[in-house]
């Protein structure tokens, strides 16, 4: 609903309820419009003469009240009338006002010069710009916000602090911002919307990729709108400009956020990061990681400084940090490794992936429908295969499987049934009846395989390996010959391995991987993705009966 209308209807509703239920009280997006939509009509002064409890003059007054205070309860109210779900697919994730302060905090002490201008990419109900209004009061501040909701509650908050003479909405998405040029510096602060790559449609992808080629960078179709974000901001700032990002850490590790790490090194000016321990949880109601990014434009420091954050009290000040040099952390693929001490690899070593092939186990597309149960019983037991389908059979199971009793199976059926005897054909043709029902043909695993019908698990690898928790790997010999799908991984030899190498191989690695090897994520789980595994070096010594194989 346009943002005109949303007031317009506003403006009649304080007329149709005369009892508006405000602060912590309010019950719908359009009482909380309400409530935004009086404040901002009424600016600054006091409504009414503030008597009695239930008033809407009281009410409104003690919104005020707050919001000169420090505080944020429209945006607050917000949060709590949308679901996290529908928050996240607006990439909506509001910053607690503590962290919000520290960042304005960073900015203040920043040697740069003050900006004349405070620019947020996804201002929501307007946390960041009301802090800088009052740290910077002759700064202009521009907000780009796409919900009118949240612009009605940022008009609001700025009638009360007296500061929306100096603000400016752009009404629609950040990468489609323009700005005007000025002397002076501008401050670009935030938490850019988060909006994973799924969900981004052809206009936004196609304007990432042409304007990352303008600056001679290569654009991951895999980034999500943050990392958008970022180059927008590239796009808009000119030497002198600063700024100050809070977003998901995970861009530090995997292979998209290298645009984010290239633009940090070549333009943006990277200066400081600030990472929070991936067991706090900064953000309400969104399961991530959190990393605050520093930047100052047309610099290029010589060092990094790259800080560990480990509670929400040590965030203040945002300065200090471990200095790593820029060809260093340019040189570097995973950057939450520059934090950490790793052991040094054996003198003598070659990496795992030289020895094996390693491979997440296979994806079904729809586990209630490939695990078998009772739907299942009537297939031909050749096309229920034993298989390890949970983290905790793995973990369970010590430094050997040894049977498949405790297993449950997988329907594998061949992709040519032709075949199959009369009866057996009979069965699965029953059963993939019952499937599609059910819409196993859809999924879009089922459409890219061969056959929709055919799981196609690998052959059984004799090693294998959990990726996530919150612990380092199970290495496990797989002596029951089990499958599995992708809560492990399998590792196959690239050449004859004798029994004693294979035992010699896992005692080392059981020894010497360690948790902080791999990615780690909201919560405190950490991945090995298959390529870190491969990257795990193991002494060539143990390699006796056989030659490694390119």
């Amino acid at each position: 609903m346009p943002l005109l209308r949303l007031l317009n209807e506003s403006v009649g509703m304080l007329q149709r309820v005369p009892d508006i239920a405000a602060w912590l009280q309010v019950e719908t997006e359009a009482e909380l419009l309400s409530a935004a939509a009086s404040l901002a009509l009424c600016g600054m002064s006091q409504v009414g003469d503030g008597t009695g409890d239930n008033s809407m003059s009281s009410r409104l007054n003690g919104l005020r009240a707050a919001i000169r205070d420090g505080g944020d309860p429209l945006g607050d109210e917000l949060i709590r009338l949308r679901t996290p779900e529908s928050r996240r697919g607006q990439g909506a994730v509001y910053t607690p006002l503590d962290i919000v302060r520290a960042m304005v905090a960073w900015a203040e002490a920043s040697p740069a010069a003050p900006p004349a201008r405070v620019v947020d990419p996804g201002s929501g109900s307007g946390r960041f710009l009301m802090q800088a209004a009052l740290s910077f009061p002759d700064a202009q501040l521009v907000a780009a916000e796409t919900d009118p909701l949240a612009i009605a509650l940022l008009r609001a908050n700025a009638a009360v602090l007296g500061c929306g003479d100096r603000l400016s909405v752009h009404a629609d998405d950040y990468r489609f911002l323009r700005l005007r040029r000025i002397d002076s510096p501008t401050l670009f602060i935030g938490n850019p919307p988060y909006i994973r790559h799924h969900d981004l449609g052809a206009t936004a992808k196609t304007w990432f990729s042409e304007t990352a080629k303008r600056f001679d960078i290569r654009a991951s179709k895999l980034a999500g709108s943050h990392i958008h974000f970022f180059l927008k901001t590239r796009e808009l700032g000119r030497p002198g400009d600063y700024g100050i990002f809070i977003t998901s850490s995970e861009w530090l590790d995997v292979n998209y956020g290298a645009t984010l790490r290239r633009l940090l090194a070549d333009g943006l000016g990277g200066t400081e990061l600030h990472i929070l321990d991936p067991s706090l949880r900064p953000f309400e109601g969104a399961m991530t990681t959190a990393a605050i990014t520093c930047f100052h434009m047309g610099q290029r420091s010589t060092n990094l400084s790259i800080r560990a954050v480990p509670s929400m009290e040590a965030l203040r000040p945002l300065s200090g940090g471990k200095l790593v040099s820029w060809t260093v952390a340019e040189n570097t693929t995973r950057w939450s490794t520059l934090l950490r001490t790793l052991p040094e690899p054996p003198a003598d070593s070659v990496e795992l992936g030289e020895v094996f092939r390693v491979h997440r186990g296979q994806v079904t597309g729809s586990n209630e429908i490939w695990i078998a149960g009772s739907h299942a019983s009537a297939l031909p037991g050749r096309f229920l295969v034993p298989t390890l389908t949970r983290a905790r059979e793995l973990l369970s199971a010590g430094d050997s499987l040894e049977d498949t009793d405790q297993l449950r199976r997988v329907v594998d059926i061949p992709v040519d049934l032709s075949a199959l005897s009369d009866t057996e054909f009979e069965n699965v043709d029953q059963f993939l009846k019952w499937a599609r029902r059910y819409g196993a043909d859809k999924t879009y695993v089922a459409r890219h395989r061969r056959a929709w019908w055919s799981v196609g698990l690998r052959e059984p690898a004799p090693i294998l390996c959990t990726y996530m928790a919150r612990r380092a790997p199970a290495f496990v010999r797989n002596k029951a010959m089990a499958r599995h799908l992708n809560i492990a991984h399998g590792l196959y030899p690239r050449g004859p391995l004798a029994e004693i190498e294979l035992e010699a191989i896992l005692e080392y690695l059981r020894g010497a991987v360690r948790v902080d090897q791999g990615r780690t994520y909201a919560g405190g789980l950490v991945k090995f993705e298959p390529g870190e595994v491969s990257r795990i070096r193991i002494p060539a010594s143990i390699l006796r009966a056989a030659p490694v194989l390119p």
